[in-house]
């Protein structure tokens, strides 16, 4: 396996001395010449470091500049890692190394499927692997030419999307296999309502679309060894929890109460994750026994709307604006359930954060939500399923609903006791992923 990706600042920095195993002159369009390194990371993984100082040697992050816009250029940028992974699964190839699967993730390797269904000759599988259908990678007509792609991609079956060239449409009419990141966002993003105007043609590819749900990172997400925890457990060590509860109430400055539940959330601000719901129950959720804790950064409104929530509810509400990679790991551990209200959520990984750390979590039931939180009913609690609460209307009454009856299943110890040891026993890791993965690739490889 190799692991292509843009030598951004921070893996030129890792990796300085990279040599340079090829160099790729001017691959059409506007598209510049560019080179290619390799690295390996600590753990044993080769990285292909594509290098190209005036297009990825920037401050900011991979996608925005320092002001918070797109970088003007995104289309060169991300059309040259497209166009150099096609080479890489082509007869083009200057490497003894040969791919015979291409796996692409969003709209950022997207046109790599198209480069080689344009552009002919031997190629390798492609697999297309959607993240968010939200983002699709929307540029204007003249980048055709720009990105060296033939006229006849300007087509519907091309990737001509509502006058738009769509580099995420271009993959998924062309890639030999999609998959989404969970197996109910495969299913919803088929229909109309989810399916941000690309239903019909996922439906169209419906035999070759599926979902794997993703896998967390047990290493770093591991309750008995974290080092951001002031006191590490298990699931028959369960103690642990309540210092960590104590050290996130002192550190946010909360009221000292183990009487009370304490809600986390971490997510991005936006109405997506249905952060816009709790401004409309700040009267009810204030008015009950409990105490929240919120970390994120997002939209300007919801920032402040729940930022003036803790300012108006010291004590029992806490918002921390941007992000702490500590602070997140103590709210996981401290806090006794965990908010995902999300409208959509593809995969999401905070729910399953959450569940290694016996913290259920209270979610809507939607995409990989829907897949890894098992309702706390009667049915799956006598099967030793359920883990969590899930409701179904994204509605700020439901919510308030749901979260009063977390509340209280969180007064009957032995209840609450099962919903954590159900999340924390059961394997979150990527081994089961992995697998799937891997024979999806042997499929495409011998196609």
């Amino acid at each position: 396996m190799r692991l292509l990706v843009p030598r951004y600042p921070a893996l030129a920095q890792a990796f300085p001395d990279a040599p340079v195993l090829a160099r790729f002159g001017q691959l059409g369009g506007l598209l510049p010449a560019a080179s290619l390194c390799e690295a390996t990371t600590p753990a044993g993984t080769t990285l292909w470091l594509l290098d190209c100082p005036a297009l990825y040697d920037r401050p900011g992050n991979p996608y925005l500049g320092g002001d918070g816009r797109d970088w003007h250029d995104n289309a060169v940028r991300f059309g040259l890692l497209s166009r150099v992974a096609a080479v890489l699964g082509s007869n083009a190839n200057p490497l003894p190394w040969q791919a015979q699967v291409i796996h692409c993730n969003d709209w950022q390797t997207a046109l790599a499927p198209c480069y080689l269904k344009y552009l002919g000759g031997a190629r390798a599988a492609t697999l297309l692997t959607v993240h968010n259908l939200a983002f699709q990678g929307l540029f204007g007509q003249l980048q055709l030419a720009e990105l060296g792609l033939p006229p006849q991609a300007w087509h519907i079956e091309g990737v001509e999307y509502h006058t738009y060239l769509s580099f995420l449409k271009g993959g998924l009419q062309h890639a030999d296999w999609i998959t989404t990141v969970s197996p109910s966002y495969a299913r919803e993003i088929q229909t109309d309502a989810a399916g941000m105007g690309l239903a019909g043609l996922l439906r169209w590819r419906g035999d070759c679309l599926s979902g794997i749900l993703n896998g967390i990172d047990c290493e770093i997400w591991n309750p008995a060894a974290d080092p951001y925890l002031v006191d590490g457990y298990d699931v028959v060590r369960l103690a642990g929890k309540a210092a960590n509860k104590s050290a996130l109430q002192h550190r946010l400055g909360l009221e000292p109460r183990d009487d009370v539940p304490l809600l986390g959330l971490i997510s991005r601000l936006t109405t997506q994750k249905g952060v816009d719901l709790l401004p409309l129950i700040e009267s009810e959720l204030a008015a009950l026994p409990l105490q929240l804790a919120v970390l994120g950064s997002g939209a300007r409104e919801l920032e402040q709307a729940v930022a003036a929530m803790a300012e108006s509810h010291p004590g029992q509400f806490s918002a921390t604006i941007g992000f702490d990679e500590e602070l997140a790991h103590l709210i996981e551990a401290g806090s006794d359930m965990f908010l995902m209200p999300s409208r959509f959520e593809p995969c999401g990984l905070n729910q399953m954060y959450s569940l290694r750390y016996g913290t259920p979590p209270i979610v809507r039931g939607t995409g990989g939500l829907a897949d890894s939180v098992i309702d706390c009913i009667p049915s799956a609690l006598a099967s030793a399923t359920a883990n969590g609460f899930v409701f179904s209307e994204a509605s700020a009454e439901t919510l308030m609903a749901t979260i009063r009856r977390a509340l209280s299943a969180w007064r009957e110890p032995e209840i609450w006791r099962q919903l954590q040891r159900n999340g924390m026993t059961h394997d979150w890791s990527w081994r089961a992923p992995a697998r799937q993965y891997v024979k999806l690739y042997r499929q495409l490889a011998l196609r």
